[in-house]
């Protein structure tokens, strides 16, 4: 079917809005989209909040529900995701059958998520943007009771979007959404992971064709569309325009110069801003624990994480009161009460404008010198499972913003580096001839000349108010402020004057890639550095080539790169290597593909080079191309489904002696036929050790190289008991943690397929403590299936007798008990049920006395707040922590020490309060330590939201790391990180 219309949709953190027009027309229509507004009541409203409410069973009457086009087109039943009745993934929740409670999304999902805590989800946008959990698996409500049917980020948003095409349908049932020209708005700050999962999402809804545009540049496209007639002359006094965008989740800013040619604007963007998880949501956070705080009869104590989702919420409505035109004086907030105290409950609060306006005003937009650094603090606010920003004054971000391109904006605004306050020569000589010695004045900082803001926040004109004059001071003068008619549609409508012009009608933004893009190399440096193979600016439909590069890759396996990307303005060129140790420098999912053979062939490796463009979504596509058939190209695709993306280590060359290390492991476990008596097998490890150095110093490279050459030798394992044990022992050494390195995921699927295998030497004890010690230190790269997998085969025989009880009757497993318990309990990715009857058993156990004291540690690692791999939302529920705390607190420290760290890992501040106990439990347990005069490490831990110390991380770890190698907790997932830069070599 023809296309009809061009439909441009701002999936926004709060709102969803929609614009067209139709090709070649020059009138941009806002598309009111119907919605439910109460129970049964169905209107168009020019906003869609993009929320869901997932509604009980039974809650709600299916009259209430009613929607003008069926419910699977739409946002579907509470454990659905999409509109075209394809299921999304297997994390999003499944069809929950007949009877299933139908999933809420708008206005009147907005105001039940207000009345009703725990069922809304909520800055979905958000979580696509937080790589540090898995953003396809079903999260969301963050913190919601085990009974809430929950849905991914993805899923999510795939359901606004069907929402979205639905309604466009009903209206327009003889142009279907999927076959308009759409286009669909993200953050200029967007990383590759987030763009491509905002490209799933749509997929999901049924909208597989569209084009990706910067929410910043929409917001500038719909100011252009509309003064069009007369650009020359309202551009005229403008060099550089900074176009500041605060939504709900993000503020988001954009650099673009304008130049005159033959009287003409040409338009270039020039600088974007890191992704900063800043907006409307943290200030309705603020509110809330401020209200909190006030609460009558709270004595100090929090709200859950449910009920502080609905306060959220309430907030987030009164603030927009409050804020408005014509806004009253005061509102009161009404916190109702839950269960039988539904409204005998119920407690109000009374919030007046003015001391709302001077804690937002104030707390986020202060009136700051423009050298003054962001805030550095310990930890952020982490609420809802979202890592927002340490420092929320968004003036400072501006003013780093700003730092970080002024070389861009000297270049737009042709003004020489001037020091801020110079003195005459003449002065400056008498000053030196005193002999004091004067600093050298720092250049002044080059600030826009027109600002355009854009977002729901600056409906609140005292906010748009003090950032214009904030940087009025920074400039000296005021700014030249480009009228915004309506900032929560302008992106909206500036998507649709976006394809307008790319059809003629209007001036195009100029600049490519907002981005330069490093593949990470691991090649002989303390340093981490990558090879440019896309330089910011890179326009669309352009092709890098790197020639001078070549990759010889093995058919048949995954072949995977490791990205950076940078927004800084330095200029690098196609193949130039750079340092990558700058904090500018953001890495990204890694992206890999299969090279199948060609059939009937024999080729075992290919020649290849890398060929990187910008594809018209907006997105980095990278390709490698065969040297020898240039027909030949595979694409490369970013992964995304995993949680728990590593980064590349940063590595050392191989010592010299390396290939004499491999001769030895061939010698022992090579194909030759010659017998290799027990002794030769057991002197491998000191062999390896007097070749290549002390095992505890034995970084990354070195390891995964080891390990490699171990697993192109596993068949041979089963020569003897002493082949067995050795080859297990040093291949989980080597493998540990079972993440950290490039390819450490492909290094997993090959070890897991010899689970199935087992061990060979069945009656050798030692060989199952090894069996089971390797599984334990690779259990962090083990996916969730194989580490249920596991559990199946251990809990059994945990929980019976010991193998000598059983009056050496044959068992499918053995081994030691201890091994095997320390193994169940490194299982980080279990479901949440199957940790609570692990740790109920243990309990039991423990106050039976039928376990021994390391049942404690298995308990705290099984009940940790803080996993040390694992996702966040797979951490046991609080009422669990709390259970297993209270068989804790029954026991002698003194006499027991693994019980003292069990409690610290229970009772652990993340500063997530769906995580975290609450504080008086927590005091409890601080005393408790006190008294023993504990670690005071444990104490800081249960106070501070901290990171392990080495010595804490090996207790809870099993044993150290690998040198070079730290685990960083960052907001919900454990990811690698090389620390060999700031560790001295040596060190684990």
């Amino acid at each position: 079917m023809k296309q009809q219309y061009i439909v441009g949709i701002d999936l926004g953190t709060s709102n969803t809005v929609v614009a067209y027009a139709a090709p070649g027309g020059q009138q941009v229509e806002l598309f009111e989209i119907e919605q439910l507004v109460g129970a049964g009541e169905v209107a168009a409203r020019p906003l869609l909040p993009s929320v869901r409410f997932h509604p009980a069973a039974g809650e709600l009457r299916p009259g209430d529900l009613q929607l003008p086009w069926p419910a699977e087109a739409g946002g579907g039943k509470v454990g659905d995701s999409v509109g075209d009745g394809e299921s999304a993934d297997d994390g999003d929740g499944g069809d929950l059958g007949e009877g299933a409670q139908l999933a809420l999304t708008g206005r009147f999902a907005l105001e039940l998520g207000a009345q009703v805590p725990g069922r809304l989800v909520a800055s979905a946008k958000s979580w696509l943007s937080h790589a540090s959990v898995d953003r396809m698996a079903a999260i969301l409500p963050w913190g919601a009771d085990a009974a809430v049917a929950k849905v991914s980020p993805v899923a999510a948003s795939a359901s606004y979007l069907a929402h979205v095409r639905a309604a466009w349908g009903h209206r327009f049932p003889q142009a279907p959404l999927e076959q308009q020209q759409v286009i669909l708005t993200v953050p200029a700050s967007f990383d590759e992971g987030a763009r491509a999962l905002t490209v799933e999402a749509a997929r999901q809804a049924g909208l597989p064709r569209l084009r990706l545009l910067e929410e910043p540049q929409a917001a500038f496209y719909d100011w252009l569309f509309r003064h069009q007639e007369s650009l020359d002359t309202e551009l005229a006094e403008t060099r550089l325009l900074m176009v500041c965008d605060i939504g709900g989740g993000t503020t988001d800013l954009t650099l673009i110069q304008v130049a005159f040619k033959d009287g003409e604007p040409e338009l270039t963007r020039v600088g974007v801003g890191n992704h900063l998880m800043l907006g409307g949501d943290n200030m309705d956070l603020a509110l809330a624990h401020l209200v909190e705080s006030r609460l009558p009869e709270s004595g100090g104590k929090k709200l859950s994480a449910a009920r502080f989702s609905q306060l959220t919420a309430r907030c987030r409505a009164a603030k927009e009161q409050l804020l408005a035109h014509g806004a009253p004086e005061s509102v009161l907030l009404t916190l109702l009460g839950g269960g039988a105290k539904l409204i005998g409950g119920a407690r109000s609060i009374e919030l007046q404008r003015d001391e709302v306006l001077n804690m937002i005003v104030d707390g986020f937009m202060p009136r700051v010198a423009v050298d003054q650094p962001i805030l550095q603090r310990r930890a952020g606010l982490v609420e809802f499972g979202l890592p927002y920003p340490a420092d929320a004054a968004i003036t400072r971000h501006v003013a780093a913003f700003l730092r970080r391109h002024k070389e861009a904006a000297q270049r737009a605004l042709a003004e020489p580096e001037e020091p801020l306050a110079a003195q005459e020569p003449q002065a400056q000589q008498t000053v030196q001839q005193a002999g004091d010695e004067q600093p050298p004045a720092e250049p002044r900082l080059p600030v826009p000349d027109t600002v355009l803001f854009n977002g729901g926040v600056f409906r609140a004109e005292a906010l748009s108010e003090r950032l214009q004059a904030t940087l009025a001071d920074w400039r000296g003068t005021p700014l030249r402020l480009l009228h915004n008619d309506n900032p929560d549609i302008a992106v909206a409508r500036g998507a649709v004057a976006y394809a307008l012009v790319r059809q003629g009608h209007g001036r195009r933004i100029g600049g490519g890639s907002a981005r330069s893009y490093f593949l990470v190399l691991e090649e002989g440096s303390k340093q981490r550095r990558g090879i440019c193979i896309l330089p910011r600016g890179s326009e669309e439909g352009h092709e890098i080539r790197l020639p001078e590069r070549t990759f010889s890759l093995r058919l048949g396996q995954p072949v995977r790169f490791y990205l950076a990307s940078s927004v800084a303005d330095t200029r690098y060129q196609p193949g130039q290597i750079a340092s990558l140790d700058d904090e500018d420098f953001i890495r990204l999912p890694p992206i890999a593909t299969v090279v199948q053979p060609q059939a009937g062939s024999t080729q075992r490796e290919v020649r290849v080079e890398l060929i990187t463009g910008i594809t018209e979504v907006g997105s980095l596509e990278l390709h490698c191309v065969s040297i020898d058939n240039p027909a030949r190209r595979w694409l490369l695709e970013f992964q995304l489904r995993s949680d728990g993306e590593a980064t590349t280590a940063s590595s050392e060359a191989l010592p010299p002696r390396f290939a004499d290390a491999v001769k030895s492991i061939e010698h022992i476990f090579g194909g030759r036929s010659q017998a290799v008596d027990n002794k030769e097998v057991r002197r491998l490890r000191g062999q390896l050790e007097h070749l290549l150095g002390k095992r505890d110093d034995w970084e990354m490279p070195l390891l995964r190289a080891l390990f490699d050459a171990l697993l192109q030798r596993a068949r041979r394992r089963r020569r003897s008991p002493e082949h067995e044990r050795l080859w297990l022992n040093l291949a989980g050494y080597c493998l540990r943690p079972g993440l950290g390195d490039a390819i450490d995921d492909w290094r997993i699927e090959q070890l897991t397929a010899l689970l199935s295998q087992g061990i060979q030497y069945v009656n050798e004890s030692q060989n199952w403590s090894e069996w089971w010690t390797l599984w334990r230190r690779a259990a962090g790269g083990l996916a969730a299936e194989t580490q249920e997998l596991l559990l199946a085969e251990l809990l059994p025989a945990l929980q019976t007798e010991t193998v000598k009880a059983r009056k050496r009757q044959p068992a499918p497993i053995s081994g030691s008990h201890d091994d095997m318990l320390r193994l169940v309990a490194s299982l980080e990715r279990l479901p949440v049920e199957r940790k609570i009857e692990v740790g109920d058993w243990l309990l039991d156990s423990l106050a039976s006395g039928s376990e021994k004291p390391l049942g404690w540690w298995a308990l705290g690692r099984l009940g940790a707040r803080q996993p040390l791999y694992g996702s966040a939302h797979q951490v046991v529920a609080v009422e669990d922590a709390c259970r297993w705390l209270e068989g804790l607190l029954a026991v002698d420290w003194k006499k027991v020490e693994p019980a003292a760290f069990a409690a610290t890992q229970l009772a652990r501040l993340t500063g997530d309060r769906s995580r975290d106990l609450p504080d008086s439990i927590r005091e409890g347990v601080v005393a408790r330590l006190s008294a023993i005069n504990a670690n005071g490490h444990w104490i800081e831990q249960i106070s501070n939201v901290v990171e392990l110390d080495k010595a804490d991380e090996r207790r809870a770890f099993g044993e150290s790391l690998p040198a070079g190698l730290r685990l960083v907790h960052d907001e919900g997932r454990a990811q690698t990180a090389a620390a060999a830069q700031s560790a001295p070599a040596g060190r684990s």
